[in-house]
């Protein structure tokens, strides 16, 4: 019978050794679980490595998504009774001229700045699980009164803005029917909604905008 050589002792590694590469793998598991891991899957980038390589952008998107799958399947366990939408929606016409009036009114009485007393509609709709963004070039201070409502379902909205290397976060809404009011630009950039529909049939959105902007744009 062939009896295997038994390992020389002092090729085998020692104690201090072996403490020393578990410690070494602990550091490093530790490195990949703050510079990748988190930034990557919760948006948490305390050493902001992520967000160079682009990671922390995808960990806040996953959240996000997270957060509105998650409230969307509580609204929907309360079973709510539907609402009227051909009413809900009537109710949002009737109030698309007082936009109109308010705002020629006040840019009547010394508007000022590029876009000023510009009017602008888009009307699209979102599939179930579609997401789209509209935003408004606007200068600092600038000022946009809208009305968007929604048929068909209630969405999810995020009312942000971005540019001059800034970033904000003005409203967010889930399972919102529409919203009327003012937008004031923050700083000089981009500044809209997205909005994303977690119905199970199609929904169509309507956003009437008028003020100081000099730009609509679309992102789907």
């Amino acid at each position: 019978m062939y009896n295997a050589n038994k390992p020389n002792p002092d090729e085998l590694p020692s104690t201090a050794q072996l403490i020393r590469s578990t410690i070494i793998a602990a550091v490093a598991a530790i490195i990949v679980l703050v510079t990748v891991i988190l930034p990557a899957e919760y948006g948490i980038d305390p050493t902001r490595i992520g967000r160079l390589i682009g990671l922390a952008e995808m960990g806040e998107i996953k959240t996000q998504l997270a957060e509105e799958a998650e409230e969307d399947r509580l609204r929907d366990l309360q079973n709510q009774a539907p609402a009227n939408v051909d009413d809900k929606s009537s109710s949002w016409f009737d109030r698309l001229p007082s936009l109109f009036i308010s705002t020629a009114h006040a840019h009547g009485t010394g508007g000022h700045g590029p876009g000023t007393g510009v009017n602008d509609q888009a009307i699209f709709t979102l599939d179930p699980g579609q997401g789209i963004e509209i935003k408004l070039v606007m200068l600092e201070g600038g000022v946009a009164e809208f009305i968007w409502f929604a048929e068909g379902g209630k969405v999810n909205f995020d009312l942000h803005g971005d540019g001059s290397g800034q970033k904000i976060s003005y409203e967010k809404g889930r399972g919102v029917e529409g919203q009327e009011g003012k937008l004031t630009a923050a700083f000089t950039g981009n500044h809209g909604w997205f909005w994303r529909n977690r119905n199970s049939q199609p929904v169509t959105i309507t956003l009437v905008v008028s003020g100081e902007f000099s730009e609509i744009k679309r992102y789907d």
